[in-house]
């Protein structure tokens, strides 16, 4: 787990958003376990309460849960979860300012396409 901090948003937002990155990348799978509260704050020199406020988000939302004893895993169906309530926000939050913003440009879906599609080929 990589990570640059950003200035201008709390650190355990910043930890959440990675974790819920990775669980959408396919990176933390069902069933399989988060790094340790101590080992996160040891790797990037951060305070154990900043990762535990982090990590107790994550079961608040019901994506991760608490074994006792063995630590913090990725529940069953949180990935489908996950990707229900970002396509939801995107599509309200993120998504009218980026259609603004193509429509003020002239771009269409085709022209984005074949832009998207030709990035592989510039870098080859």
């Amino acid at each position: 787990m990589t990570i640059t901090w950003n200035d201008s948003i709390p650190i355990y937002r910043q930890l959440h958003q990675r974790v819920v990155a990775m669980i959408l990348d396919g990176a933390l799978n069902e069933g399989d376990p988060l790094p340790s509260v101590r080992q996160v704050a040891a790797d990037f020199q951060i305070n154990p309460l900043t990762v535990s406020k982090a990590y107790q988000e994550l079961v608040d939302e019901r994506l991760v849960e608490k074994r006792r004893g063995l630590g913090m895993f990725v529940i069953e169906g949180a990935r489908e979860e996950l990707l229900k309530s970002e396509r939801e926000r995107f599509l309200r939050e993120e998504w009218p300012a980026l259609y603004a913003r193509l429509q003020r440009l002239g771009l269409d879906l085709k022209t984005l396409l074949r832009e998207t599609q030709a990035e592989p080929e510039k870098h080859a």
